[in-house]
């Protein structure tokens, strides 16, 4: 059953660069069906629903692509859809939600989620959820930890106490987080069997959050104070004018790497995945005979480990493998399965020669 004093904040500003050239400023990763019939963000309201429904959920996104998301998310009230007036990283955002509830709901809790990941089992998902809330109303900075599948380079790390069980909802300790660490170092943690991913999900209190945040951010909370209640006339002139003043941090190294009363859930397998580049669409997808993953016609001849999005196009592929192929009316991406995370290197190349068009 929904808590009713849960809220939960969507973070969606991001431009999702590696998806190009599907993603663009204004049609960004997670407003994206990159995985399914629904989008990325349709999908993250639909599995939360069983515990916030629409009307409680907030988003923060970018003025670029509000107006689709309001167009795709007609449950959740337009004016709780809010662009932010520059891009400032996490901990603000966070920051700026807890503001907003503190006045709106005195009696909430918060949970943060990432737009444009993909739970394959949201029932699982929902039960570490609810212990995540369930410590957060106890005044505890909660955070979700995915029990990691192998040594990412590519994600944050939380570390629980020596011995820790994954998939129980006990709350742990946070002994520290380790953000990107370089292979050895990864490996080294996933040997160790204390060490999980950091999904990016957070669960406060908004006067704990906004405590935290005086005591280690003192900018940024000066900042948001001087904000009028949301509501009021004056509010989005005061939001472009002191937003902008906030500190650029993540609220991992901004608050949680310092906070004295955070936790954590040591989550099991459920099915999460940050989708973070066409590779990883691929290994989500169901391969065919050929061991392809297709969202288009095509005909293979000795091919095979491919990934095709080509739209209406038939795609015809002889003799290559490994390879992500991505069709648009205006740019084809082929890549090297493997390269996918360098994708975002050609949006830097099409901003440097201002082809403005592509982005």
């Amino acid at each position: 059953m929904p808590g009713p004093h849960y809220y939960g904040l969507i973070l969606a500003g991001g431009r999702g660069t590696r998806f190009w050239p599907r993603s663009r400023k204004r049609h960004a990763k997670q407003v994206l069906n990159v995985t399914g019939d629904r989008t990325l963000i349709q999908q993250t309201v639909d599995r939360l629903a069983p515990l916030i429904p629409a009307e409680r959920i907030w988003i923060l996104t970018n003025e670029h692509v509000r107006s689709e998301i309001v167009r795709q998310l007609p449950g959740v009230p337009a004016n709780q859809i809010i662009a932010e007036p520059a891009q400032r990283n996490t901990a603000p955002a966070i920051g700026l939600m807890a503001t907003i509830l503190e006045s709106v709901d005195p009696d909430s809790v918060f949970g943060v989620f990432p737009s444009d990941h993909v739970i394959g089992k949201p029932k699982k998902f929902l039960k570490f959820v609810s212990a995540a809330f369930r410590a957060a109303r106890k005044d505890q900075i909660a955070v979700l930890g995915v029990f990691p599948r192998y040594a990412e380079t590519g994600f944050g790390y939380i570390e629980f106490p020596r011995g820790v069980k994954a998939g129980a909802t006990t709350v742990l300790p946070v002994t520290s987080f380790t953000e990107k660490p370089e292979q050895p170092e990864a490996d080294r943690m996933l040997k160790k069997g204390n060490y999980y991913w950091n999904a990016g999900m957070f669960f406060s209190r908004p006067g704990v959050m906004l405590d935290a945040i005086r005591l280690h951010l003192p900018k940024t909370a000066t900042m948001l104070s001087s904000l009028p209640p949301f509501g009021s006339p004056r509010f989005k002139k005061a939001l472009a004018d002191a937003f902008p003043l906030c500190d650029d941090i993540s609220i991992d190294f901004g608050v949680m790497q310092r906070a004295g009363n955070r936790c954590g859930i040591a989550c099991d397998d459920y099915g999460w995945s940050d989708v973070g580049n066409w590779k990883a669409v691929f290994e989500l997808m169901a391969l065919d005979k050929h061991g392809n993953a297709a969202r288009s016609q095509y005909l293979p001849v000795d091919s095979t480990g491919n990934y095709i999005d080509c739209g209406k196009k038939m795609v015809a592929l002889v003799g290559v493998s490994n390879m992500i192929v991505v069709d648009t009316p205006d740019a084809l991406l082929i890549v090297d399965r493997d390269r996918a995370q360098e994708v975002g290197k050609i949006v830097q190349m099409l901003e440097a020669r201002r082809h403005d068009h592509l982005l």
